[in-house]
């Protein structure tokens, strides 16, 4: 895994957000997916102190175990719409919701961002075939868009994990293949709302307001 990482960008990753790790205190499956990404980390050589992780789930404990692993709470709720900025950046989304993704991909929708990340997650194309095509170019635009434009190779199968890691792959965005995305894939960036979507899989900022947000730990 962490050799089609360095295979999938121009410069290693150097930092990397975590987002829906779960109740790992409590879920054997959550321990493992974050028992990976410190493995990742390792391999790759993100710093723990540039990993930033949030799931509204967490509980106090969990935020304090995090924090003790070297790892930064992100303050809020960002509901993915993350900005990568010029860092290369390694998104760790396992078994997320399909707006957490098309969230990511609408706050990075531009040739140099896109370029610059890579995604762990749950299959695009599995998500183009279980949707109906009206459905994903209506509620999910975005993911629909960059198909064209992404490469994307099947997570690594192991029979003891089926249930921690299926339907996961890694996902990245070649500078050469969003070129020759058509010019009017990038002239919408309307910010995604999701009025008419029956399934949303996604906490929302206004769904927590009366949690307890976690301190962000300073840089």
């Amino acid at each position: 895994s962490a050799g089609a990482l360095r295979g999938a960008l121009a410069e290693p990753p150097s930092r990397c957000v975590g987002y829906g790790l779960g109740r790992f205190c409590s879920c054997p499956a959550a321990r493992r997916q974050l028992a990976l990404l410190l493995l990742l980390l390792d391999e790759l050589g993100v710093p723990p102190s540039q990993c930033f992780v949030f799931d509204p789930a967490f509980s106090e404990q969990e935020r304090a175990l995090l924090g003790e692993l070297g790892l930064r709470l992100l303050p809020e709720n960002e509901e993915g719409k993350h900005r990568a900025g010029e860092a290369a950046t390694l998104f760790y989304m396992i078994h997320c919701g399909k707006a957490l993704y098309n969230n990511l991909l609408w706050s990075n929708w531009a040739l140099g961002a896109l370029s610059k990340i890579v995604i762990i997650g749950n299959s695009f194309r599995g998500i183009e075939e279980r949707l109906l095509s009206r459905i994903l170019e209506r509620d999910y635009s975005y993911i629909a868009k960059v198909l064209k434009g992404t490469e994307e190779i099947a997570f690594p199968a192991h029979p003891h994990y089926t249930d921690t890691f299926n339907d996961t792959s890694i996902h990245w965005f070649p500078l050469q293949k969003l070129k020759e995305l058509s010019s009017e894939v990038w002239e919408f960036v309307e910010e995604p709302t999701y009025q008419e979507c029956d399934d949303l899989e996604i906490i929302r900022k206004e769904d927590n307001v009366n949690s307890q947000r976690p301190a962000a730990l300073e840089p």
